[in-house]
């Protein structure tokens, strides 16, 4: 669905506001020459800077497909001759350990 035009009432506050307002930052940012030190308004200070530590979300457990698939994927038995992991032959080994006949049975 394409965008509708701005109508003219839109368009001249974009130009009277917006475009005004780019002007005045722009022109006061070039008037001041480069800065050293940057001040912001005492509410954005409870933002976390760059490099502040934020917890990350613990990672979700592998299943046991996953375990075995990371463990034995790199096995040459388990590998084509392209070099990719042969899933195939890991699904049979998989099921024959206790983890995968556990899974059978549900």
């Amino acid at each position: 669905m394409p965008l509708a035009q701005p109508n003219r009432r839109e368009q001249a506050i974009w130009q009277d506001g917006y475009k005004s307002g780019y002007r005045e930052g722009y022109n006061d940012a070039i008037r001041s020459g480069p800065s050293t030190t940057i001040s912001y308004p005492e509410q954005v200070e409870s933002v976390p800077t760059m490099g502040a530590y934020v917890p990350r979300k613990p990672k979700r457990k592998l299943s046991a497909w996953n375990k075995f698939v990371k463990a034995n994927a790199k096995k040459p038995r388990f590998r084509l001759r392209s070099g990719a992991p042969n899933l195939k032959k890991l699904g049979v080994a998989f099921r024959k350990t206790p983890a995968g006949r556990k899974k059978k049975r549900r």
